[in-house]
């Protein structure tokens, strides 16, 4: 019996040994990608005090990192993933992000929001938003930042 318990006991060490490091190795370059945006975002604009950051997949991969400058003011950066310029906006420049769901809302029937990001397309900085309706169908909505005008609308998939 003594000697299933210490076969059981090494299984389980191994196995959580392994899960640590399938783990570790799958969050590293999501951590170097926010370092490398961090950094530039502090050295390449005003930011000074970062407070949040995402990336966004789409026909590019963009960083947004927001935070805020030396005098509070709330910034959001768009840096893109490979060469490309820099897109900085006042956070009063566009849409919260309560109302580009509010504005999603209101034009679909929507039961639950799964997610709401920061992206950009073709140079147009978005909000995409990811819900799921009553008949468990998956909408993607993207509106404007800055005017809350549609973008791309994908129903009921």
């Amino acid at each position: 019996m003594k000697k299933w318990l210490v076969i059981l006991s090494l299984c389980i060490v191994i196995l959580a040994g392994i899960v640590a490091v399938v783990y570790f190795n799958a969050v590293e370059p999501v951590k170097k990608a926010e370092e490398f945006a961090v950094k530039q975002a502090l050295e390449k604009t005003a930011l000074t005090k970062v407070k949040e950051f995402s990336s966004y997949h789409g026909e590019e991969t963009y960083y947004i990192v927001q935070g805020e400058d030396d005098k509070g003011t709330k910034l959001i950066v768009w840096l893109p993933e490979k060469k490309g310029k820099i897109l900085v906006k006042k956070s009063t420049e566009g849409l919260t992000r309560e109302q580009a769901v509010k504005k999603v809302l209101a034009d679909i029937d929507s039961a639950e929001i799964i997610s709401v990001k920061l992206g950009m397309e073709n140079g147009i900085p978005l909000w995409e938003i990811h819900s799921r309706t009553k008949e468990n169908l998956l909408n993607y909505h993207s509106v404007v930042f800055e005017s809350g005008e549609w973008l791309k609308k994908i129903e009921n998939l």
